[in-house]
């Protein structure tokens, strides 16, 4: 991971990502992935339910379960597998590959947009 910082982006550019809030509502084994990941289906309020493929194993499926989360919703599906991954969920890289994921507020709903 570089250290570097990536090219300068407008307010017009952040103002066109939607990112949101979403609750996990299961979590399924996604043995066909190219790298460990849980297959996460997600009730992202109005938006309804979406399912995102997320290298985050360092996670226990009963952590993820309930658990709230950041999602950028507006990417196109990417077929990732067998499995249409739908929404991207966001969290932090560590050095060391690790992706530890980003937490709202309890008190959000899902769905909630992030500014």
């Amino acid at each position: 991971m570089s250290d570097a910082l990536k090219a300068v982006a407008t307010i017009e550019d952040f103002e066109r990502l939607d990112l949101r809030v979403g609750r996990v509502l299961s979590v399924e084994d996604f043995p066909e992935a190219k790298k460990p990941a849980w297959l996460l289906s997600l009730d992202l309020g109005p938006l309804g339910l979406k399912r995102s493929s997320a290298q985050v194993k360092c996670y226990e499926r009963e952590e993820l379960e309930g658990r709230l989360v950041v999602c950028l919703c507006n990417l196109p599906p990417r077929q990732v597998g067998p499995h249409l991954s739908e929404v991207l969920v966001l969290g932090a890289v560590e050095d060391d590959g690790v992706v530890r994921l980003l937490k709202p507020a309890p008190d959000c709903a899902p769905g909630t947009p992030i500014a």
